[in-house]
């Protein structure tokens, strides 16, 4: 006959102990079922984390059933969106990740700071920064589609235009009748679409552009930015050529609603 004394017990507490936190360390996932296993987490989420992707219907009486839990919305198989494991769901609750395949938040804020004299060029009606007003600013984008949303703005990339030093793309200067344009950090990619023509759509009609600076997302109010505030995270930026060619009428240039895809 065993007999378990007071040391026994304290191992075997020890023992589960550190077996439970070996557990919660290595994030495994346990089924807490029988017939159909459920589970109440998901694999530990990293850079590339490994997953199995599936096929579901957002759309009204469909196989997903009633609408999505972050918007109380139906939305089109056209639109890219995806549902998350539970795990994965409740961690990153706080983006709502059904609702959006990409959700693009501001990453920070910059103050900004009164230009010296003559330092900001207001052509094309650019705005120059505030003294002490705070700027959101974006490391992203939004996800790019085939008709991707986008607010067209008005630049200048000639020399001693609105749009500062050369274009980033080929260090050089571009004449106003040229259609190129700038893109929000996020869709300008670290240069990935440089010298790049996408085709811009409004008004009825379309036209290629070719890229050929940032718009600048994550910094501005200094002299590298003209002390022009940071982009949005949707400008895409264009030279009067772009909207001479969507037969804007000249009092309306400024902003205007678009959609754009890579040419």
């Amino acid at each position: 006959m065993k007999i378990f004394t007071l040391g026994h017990l304290y191992l075997y507490l020890l023992i589960l102990l550190v077996t439970q936190c070996l557990e919660s360390e290595a994030q495994v996932c346990r089924p807490s079922g029988k017939l159909y296993p459920e589970y109440r987490c998901s694999p530990i989420v990293f850079e590339n984390t490994n997953a199995v992707h599936t096929l579901y219907n957002f759309q009204q009486g469909t196989d997903g059933g009633g609408p999505s839990e972050c918007d109380n919305q139906y939305d089109s198989d056209d639109t890219p969106i995806v549902a998350l494991s539970i795990g994965c769901y409740r961690k990153e609750k706080a983006y709502c990740l059904e609702a959006e395949a990409q959700v693009c938040r501001p990453s920070g804020n910059i103050r900004g700071r009164k230009p010296p004299p003559g330092e900001c060029n207001q052509e094309n009606n650019s705005d120059c920064c505030v003294e002490g007003k705070l700027y959101p600013i974006y490391r992203c984008s939004p996800t790019v589609s085939g008709n991707t949303k986008a607010v067209l703005t008005l630049n200048s990339f000639q020399a001693g235009g609105d749009g500062g030093g050369p274009s980033e793309c080929d260090n050089q200067y571009h004449s106003d009748d040229t259609p190129v344009v700038a893109l929000s950090t996020g869709w300008y990619g670290k240069g990935r679409r440089c010298l790049n023509d996408i085709v811009i759509s409004a008004n009825g009609r379309s036209v290629r552009a070719k890229v050929v600076d940032e718009c600048d997302s994550t910094m501005g109010c200094d002299g590298d930015h003209d002390y022009q505030p940071p982009c949005n995270n949707n400008i895409v930026d264009a030279s009067k050529a772009v909207w001479e060619a969507l037969g804007v009428p000249h009092d309306q240039w400024g902003e205007l609603d678009i959609t754009w895809s890579d040419a």
